[in-house]
C-alpha cells in the first residue's frame, strides 16, 4: 500500500507498510502551526456513503495514516484503497497550500478551487512516473487537507488514469464536508 503526503519540510511521497519513505528537507519548519488543523478529522469525518461513492476500503485493519516529519510537519487521517485501484491518504497537516506550492522539488499540476478553497496539486519532480502518483493539497485554517495518491498503471481499474484528476475527484466529494472556519 502506499500511501504520499508531499512534503515542503521532509516528505514521503509514498509509504512502504506504513513506514514514510522521506525527501531530504529543503527547509526549516518556520511558519508551521504547532499541529494540524483542527475541526476535521479524516478518520471520522468522511461518510461511508462518500467511501463508497470511491470504492474506497480500508487497506488493512489500522488504516492509521498519522505521521510526524522533519521541521514539525505533521500529518493526522487515514488511508483507503480501491481494489485493483488507487491507494489513497487523506489527512490534516500543518502545511499549508503555499508551502508546497513554493517547494522546489515538486511539480505543480494543477491549481484549483475546491469548495470555495485554494488547492494545488503537485508530484514530485524526479518522479518517473508523475502521473501515476499525486497529491492534492486543499487549504485549511492552519494548514491544509491532503489527498495523497498512488495509481500505478499496473492497477487495472484506474491506473490508465491520471492519478491528479483522481484526487480531484475525492477532493470534490470530500472538502463540502469541511466546517466553515476549519
Amino acid at each position: 500500500m502506499a500511501v504520499g503526503a508531499v512534503l515542503l519540510v521532509a516528505g514521503c511521497e509514498s509509504s512502504t507498510d506504513g513506514q514514510a519513505v522521506g525527501l531530504e528537507a529543503t527547509t526549516s519548519g518556520q511558519g508551521l502551526a504547532a499541529d494540524v488543523p483542527v475541526g476535521f478529522d479524516p478518520c471520522r469525518d468522511i461518510p461511508k456513503s462518500v467511501l463508497d461513492s470511491e470504492g474506497l476500503h480500508k487497506a488493512s485493519s489500522n488504516n492509521n495514516a498519522d505521521f510526524d516529519g522533519a521541521g514539525g510537519v505533521k500529518w493526522r487521517g487515514c488511508s483507503w484503497v480501491v481494489s485493483d485501484g488507487y491507494a489513497a491518504g487523506i489527512t490534516t497537516t500543518n502545511l499549508t497550500v503555499d508551502k508546497v506550492r513554493s517547494n522546489t522539488k515538486l511539480t505543480v499540476r494543477g491549481e484549483y478551487t475546491i469548495g470555495g478553497r485554494s488547492a494545488v496539486a503537485a508530484s514530485r519532480s524526479d518522479n518517473k512516473n508523475p502521473r501515476s502518483v499525486c497529491t492534492l493539497t486543499v487549504a485549511m485554517q492552519g494548514g491544509s487537507l491532503e489527498f495523497s495518491l498512488d495509481n500505478p498503471d499496473s492497477n487495472e481499474l484506474t491506473g490508465q488514469r491520471d492519478t491528479c484528476e483522481l484526487a480531484r475527484g475525492l477532493a470534490e466529494k470530500v472538502v463540502p464536508l469541511l466546517p466553515a472556519g476549519a
